[in-house]
């Protein structure tokens, strides 16, 4: 059994990619609708519970798990950390599935490494302060002290769930775009304009994340754009293509 940390959309395909070589294979998701979306691939085992390293230790032992392909989210730090320590505590192969950057070619992009930074920087170029960093860390914007005279428009997922965080955190519907990208370059400045953004706050999630259209809209309209960089980790394997993360497979495990 290999084990796919897949909760992006190049998570979901490569455990297809995966499952379609002859590897039985158990995909992790964290949401109702990421295991909706595997529905695609019949025969696909999906874990939808949250685990910790110790609860995916106790996973990984129980179920027979011989190797451990990360393909989260490029800013999920905390799901590769406790993925490379349960496998380094049950003795299974780990290797990351990372998607490429996007290359930063627009001067008036301002990097940063926290949302608190963010947040901060934010609040010096404008006073409507549109995010495209999607809802987990949302509080550190809206409860930011630098921001509390500041309009904050949040660029969501449409679903039931997070808009109702919304909710809790005070953002109103005027406040809200619910939609789910990427969004085509046209369409991103046609919301940078609608809403009156002033400043835009992306993270670099890659071409399949959207960043690259999120970047020309913005230069197109003159924007500055506050970049929160990809958290630094040291991974014991990565790789950057689907082959390669097969290519680790047959190694370890032999073909199929």
């Amino acid at each position: 059994m290999i084990f796919v940390a897949a909760g992006t959309q190049d998570g979901r395909e490569l455990a297809g990619a995966l499952l379609a070589e002859g590897y039985p294979i158990t995909a992790s998701v964290v949401s109702s609708y990421g295991e909706k979306l595997l529905e695609r691939y019949p025969g696909l085992v999906v874990n939808d519970k949250p685990l910790d390293a110790e609860a995916l230790e106790a996973y990984i032992r129980e179920h027979g798990v011989r190797l451990f392909v990360d393909a989260s989210h490029p800013y999920a730090a905390n799901v590769s950390q406790n993925a490379m320590r349960a496998c380094h505590a049950e003795g299974i192969p780990y290797i990351r599935y990372e998607r490429r950057s996007v290359p930063i070619d627009y001067e008036n992009v301002h990097r940063v490494e926290t949302y608190e930074e963010a947040a901060k920087a934010a609040a010096q170029f404008g006073k409507t302060v549109f995010l495209t960093t999607g809802s987990r860390n949302l509080k550190a914007f809206v409860k930011s002290e630098a921001l509390k005279e500041h309009t904050v428009i949040a660029r969501i997922l449409p679903t039931a769930k997070v808009l109702e965080e919304c909710e809790v955190l005070g953002l109103t519907p005027k406040h809200i775009v619910a939609l789910q990208g990427p969004f085509s370059e046209e369409l991103n400045v046609a919301l940078y304009q609608q809403y009156g953004a002033e400043v835009i706050v992306t993270k670099n999630s890659g071409e399949i994340g959207g960043t690259d259209t999120k970047l020309t809209a913005a230069k197109k309209l003159g924007l500055p754009v506050v970049m929160i960089d990809r958290p630094k980790l040291e991974y014991d394997v990565i790789a950057y293509t689907f082959e390669e993360v097969l290519e680790f497979v047959k190694l370890k495990l032999g073909g199929k």
